[in-house]
């Protein structure tokens, strides 16, 4: 897992790994904790976009919160 720069400074998001299909994303609270979004629940273009927010460290929680909170293939 990555850390998240968080430069907007008041991020849910801790770390997340990305990979060709899918992002893995840590959220700082909740009782489960990890979430994978994959092309196959929410969309290429959605994976690559929450790719490109995650390495820019800023945005992908309100991405997440906005467009994809409950596409997520598995929760952990």
């Amino acid at each position: 897992m990555v850390t998240y720069k968080n430069l907007g400074g008041n991020s849910g998001i801790v770390a997340y790994k990305t990979e060709p299909n899918a992002i893995t994303v840590e959220f700082r609270s909740g009782k489960e904790r990890f979430y994978l979004y994959t092309a196959n629940s929410c969309g290429q273009s959605n994976v690559k976009h929450m790719c490109s927010l995650a390495q820019n460290g800023i945005g992908l929680n309100s991405f997440i919160m906005l467009n994809v909170k409950s596409d997520f293939e598995k929760k952990w």
